[in-house]
Order: structure tokens, then C-alpha cells, then sequence
């Protein structure tokens, strides 16, 4: 990738009733990430909180979008379109219901697939040809009744401790993707994350 912009985006709820829900994983893992680069998300413009650094030639931006999830995309919409950043230059980290915990899986584009944050995100930049890192969180369990716990209270619920420290084990994987992805583009980000977080979660019990 050329120098350029580069938005890399958290996706969450504000406020700390919130903080460690498993619908914050796009949170917890831009936090994680943004340590890591010593450039804490503590700037605040147009409803978000946000850092900028350079990383491999490039200025990055860290974004959290403070509205509600279901209006993540206001924020981002009105980034890109400032420091003038197109979609396919944009990593959108969030969870994912469809993938086991502790999976990790990047992807270059797609559709919203039930997430209300990449549904406002599509929505409000007019696209859906921007990255995506999916932070595995898993289905609601069925008991032995055949019942489940409704999906909207499941991502709004605390991480149990297991998935807490399975989830804490994936964020170096986490960060090397967005790592790759900022010096190196999308495909070699996919090829070098996804086969390997299947490997990382096996065998933990989880979903």
C-alpha cells in the first residue's frame, strides 16, 4: 500500500455498563492494540474518541465511535470523509455471532451479516467494500429444554471467564492483523491470520 490515510475502526457501546460485553470486543481489541503502539484512544472529535500515529509510512487513525452501536457509522462516515479516506482503506474490528469464540477471521468486504454497527457503518459511508476483522463470540448455548437466551441480551452480556481469557489470548493475533494490514494490505492480512486462529481456539471448550 502506497502512503496514505488509514482508518482502523473499534466497534462497541459507550459507557462502562458496556465495557466488558461481548458486543465490545472491537473496543477491547482497538484498546489492546493502541497500547501496543503506545497511543492511547483518548482524543474526541465528531462522537468519537480517537488517536493518530504513523505506522509503516502511513498516518493511522484509531477510531471508538461513542454513539450507540446502531449509529456507529455517523462517526466513521464523517472521518473518512474528512481526512478524505476511502472505504477500501478503512479495518472495521468488531464481533461476530457466527464464528466460534476465539476465532478470528479477516475479511476484505461483505455485508452486514445482523450486526447492527456494520449495518450503520454500510449505511452512512455508502459502501461495503471495507475491511473487517471478526472476533469470534459464538451463539447463545441451548439448554436442555431447547430454549436460548434471546441473541440482543447474548451480545450485551458479560464475556464468562473463560471466553475472557481465551479472548485476551487472540489479541496478539488481533493486532498482527491489523499490523499487516496497514503495511501490507488485506490479502496478505487474510492469508496470514485466518487459518490461524482456528488452531489458537481449538480444544478450549467454547461454543
Amino acid at each position: 500500500m502506497p502512503d496514505r490515510s488509514v482508518l482502523i475502526v473499534g466497534l462497541g457501546n459507550p459507557g462502562p455498563d458496556y465495557e466488558l460485553t461481548r458486543h465490545n470486543a472491537g473496543f477491547l481489541a482497538i484498546d489492546y492494540f493502541a497500547g501496543e503502539v503506545g497511543q492511547p484512544i483518548t482524543s474526541e472529535k465528531w462522537q468519537g474518541l480517537f488517536s493518530r500515529t504513523r505506522l509503516s509510512g502511513k498516518t493511522v487513525f484509531l477510531l471508538k465511535p461513542q454513539a450507540f452501536m446502531n449509529r456507529s457509522g455517523e462517526c466513521v462516515a464523517r472521518f473518512a470523509t474528512y481526512f478524505k479516506i476511502e472505504p477500501q482503506h478503512i479495518l472495521v474490528i468488531h464481533d461476530d455471532l457466527d464464528l466460534e469464540p476465539g476465532r478470528i477471521k479477516i475479511v476484505a468486504r461483505g455485508g452486514a451479516g445482523g450486526h447492527n454497527g456494520i449495518r450503520s457503518v454500510i449505511r452512512h459511508l455508502g459502501a461495503s467494500d471495507f475491511a473487517r476483522i471478526k472476533i469470534g463470540i459464538g451463539r447463545p448455548p441451548v439448554s436442555g429444554h431447547g430454549s436460548a437466551m434471546p441473541v440482543e441480551r447474548f451480545v450485551l452480556a458479560a464475556f464468562t471467564p473463560a471466553e475472557r481469557d481465551l479472548f485476551r489470548r487472540q489479541l496478539d493475533l488481533v493486532a498482527e492483523g491489523i499490523r499487516l494490514f496497514i503495511s501490507q494490505g488485506i490479502e496478505v492480512a487474510m492469508n496470514s491470520i485466518n487459518g490461524r486462529s482456528g488452531q489458537s481456539a481449538a480444544g478450549q471448550g467454547l461454543g
